[in-house]
């Protein structure tokens, strides 16, 4: 067993989280955390770390502290492999995309492109 490895303990519910690293509760120093294994392989932990937080974690763990991926690569390639037509038929075809407000087609556009992105947009038949 790897001595440099520590202890981690996460409660968790569906809005909050106590972690503890070696017994010692840090939920108030972390603002998230995310937590991988893969088969065969050791656990790791990733802590984000609270605003309020300076060097808390010096010689308690190996903790690899993350930041918040940039989203616009992301967002490019998923808008670079959208069919125009498509979006424009399938919107056209969304009456319940529709209010008649003012930008009505493009924010019926910008809602369709969050479902699409979120993978909540089934495709339907248009007749």
């Amino acid at each position: 067993m790897d001595d440099q490895l520590h202890q981690v303990r996460i409660t968790a519910n569906q809005a909050t989280a106590t972690l503890a690293l070696d017994g010692r509760n840090i939920s108030k120093m972390v603002s998230g955390y995310s937590l991988s294994q893969q088969r065969g392989e050791t656990a790791e932990v990733l802590l984000f770390l609270s605003p309020r937080v300076t060097n808390e974690f010096e010689g308690l763990a190996r903790v690899a502290v993350g930041v918040p991926p940039d989203p616009g690569p992301a967002a490019a390639a998923f808008l670079s492999a959208i069919d125009a037509g498509e979006l424009e038929k399938t919107v056209l075809s969304r009456h319940d995309l529709m209010d008649g407000g003012p930008n009505e087609l493009t924010r019926a556009m910008l809602r369709l492109l969050q479902e699409w992105a979120a993978g909540q947009w089934q495709p339907q038949e248009v007749g």
